[in-house]
């Protein structure tokens, strides 16, 4: 089974939750809403070839955009083998986290 660092997790489920309108652009939005950060097309870029590499994810080509010299979108999809890393990373998470309340490291 393949396991997941947490931004390899992050971004997979931002696919996911896409489904099949998951390319560079809203893929970077909805990194942004979940985690209150701007990634770097670079660093989006990197990611999802790791996530491609690993069998995570897989890619197809869109339609160009509707204005004139539009250029095709490159779309993301989680593959079976990306839906079992993120079971299995979930699972490991769950165990780790076993036993440990949700706020035990806030202060008050």
């Amino acid at each position: 089974m393949k396991e997941l660092t947490m931004s390899q997790l992050i971004l997979l489920l931002s696919v996911w939750r896409l489904k099949d309108n998951a390319y560079g652009v809203t893929i970077r939005k909805e990194l942004a809403r979940v985690t209150g950060r701007k990634y770097p097309y670079g660093t989006l870029y990197s990611l999802l070839d790791q996530l491609h590499k690993k069998g995570c994810v897989s890619k197809s080509i869109g339609g160009p955009t509707p204005r004139r010299g539009g250029r095709r979108k490159i779309l993301y999809h989680v593959t079976q083998v990306g839906r079992e890393a993120i079971q299995t990373t979930r699972e490991i998470q769950d165990i780790i986290w076993e036993g440990i309340p949700k706020r035990a490291f806030i202060q008050d």
